[in-house]
């Protein structure tokens, strides 16, 4: 039986189902699985288009390298990143609370199409696609619209095991 996550933008009060994709991305699920639940604050991405994200503290034992990566997530993808404190900027990190860390690992979902992880200050940025939104794309596509219309701020995206 598929491992499934729920993924919920708390204020907004909006969920959606995920499949864990084990066959092409191990490595990524078990540190994720193990790691759950896991959230925080909710960002709308600048720069990749459609995507919502939150940065968590690295949780993995040993990091998971890349594994079923990609610059050009699709709607339904979620996704995996790993950034060591030296790649991210320094404004940036201090933005988001996160400066004394020594990097950080960002999940995120994309919820709708044309996509592009491209960085300015560092070039193409690939992800681990990990798991697929298998339930409520649409209702979730409209909430991270909202994120991107309203703002973000006093949202949480929440990752958690899905109780069948």
């Amino acid at each position: 039986m598929p491992k499934l996550i729920t993924i919920t933008l708390e204020r907004r009060g909006v969920s959606c189902v995920a499949e864990l994709l084990e066959k092409d991305a191990p490595r990524t699920c078990e540190a994720v699985w193990n790691a759950l639940p896991l959230g925080g604050d909710a960002y709308h991405a600048k720069y990749a288009r459609n995507e919502v994200y939150t940065m968590v503290e690295r949780f993995a034992d040993q990091e998971v390298g890349l594994e079923n990566p990609t610059v050009t997530p699709i709607p339904g993808d979620v996704v995996y990143f790993s950034f060591s404190g030296g790649m991210l900027d320094r404004s940036f990190k201090e933005e988001k609370g996160i400066d004394a860390l020594p990097g950080v690992i960002d999940l995120a979902i994309f919820y709708g199409r044309n996509n592009l992880l491209l960085n300015g200050d560092v070039g193409w940025v690939p992800g681990n696609v990990y798991a697929t939104i298998t339930e409520g794309l649409d209702q979730m596509a409209e909430a991270c619209n909202d994120v991107w219309r309203s703002g973000g701020v006093g949202e949480r995206l929440v990752y958690r095991r899905h109780e069948r």
